[in-house]
């Protein structure tokens, strides 16, 4: 009787000492954001911008005819904003077909995302710019065309190549936006004949 009421009293003992366990919640990696600075666009191309200096300037791999489109690669973030460019010749056919096409690209994304946002601005440079913002599980989460509606026409999408969450991503994707909104408003397309008069 003796020898069963130590055990009693050692095993109440035990089992006051557990612990009730907790599952940890999902950890995010930190991400050391800089801060926000711009440089000036250097090279022949139809038009000017300012580019945030944590990206770097590249030609478009995909399509080196093109020498006006290119990409900024944020390398750092694994994530690169394609710059593409068309000139519109003064018409509006053509115009159309640009824009609807650019709202096709995005439209493409409609199965995956939560929902897209569209907006326009008029930059101080005078031009009008589209901008859509996408939300879920999307390989692009910004989108915007910046254009005269006669002669130019400059399309950017934001991507990201990483397995990372859009959730985790969250603060790059917001800061990328905000460089991609200086980088909208700094725009200014740069006429043919006047840059042919230059280089003479």
């Amino acid at each position: 009787m003796k020898n069963l009421l130590i055990l009693l009293l050692l095993l109440a003992g035990m089992t006051s000492c557990e612990k009730a366990w907790l599952p940890k919640p999902p950890g995010y990696n930190k991400i050391d954001l800089p801060k926000h600075a711009y440089t000036r666009l250097i090279g022949e191309y139809p038009y000017q911008l300012d580019f945030s200096t944590s990206s770097q300037v590249e030609p478009d791999s995909f399509n080196l005819k093109e020498k006006a489109w290119i990409n900024l690669n944020y390398q750092d973030f694994g994530a690169k904003v394609h710059l593409t460019y068309k000139k519109i010749d003064g018409t509006n056919t053509k115009f159309e077909k640009l824009s609807n096409d650019a709202f096709k690209l995005t439209a493409k994304h409609q199965i995956k995302a939560y929902g897209i946002e569209e907006g326009v601005l008029i930059t101080p440079n005078g031009y009008t710019a589209v901008v859509a913002e996408l939300s879920g599980e999307v390989p692009t989460q910004f989108q915007f065309f910046v254009t005269d509606s006669t002669n130019h026409f400059l399309r950017g999408a934001v991507y990201f190549n990483t397995a990372m969450k859009n959730d985790s991503l969250a603060p790059v994707i917001e800061y990328i936006k905000i460089d991609m909104t200086h980088l909208m408003n700094s725009v200014k397309f740069v006429d043919q004949v006047a840059t042919k008069t230059q280089r003479r």
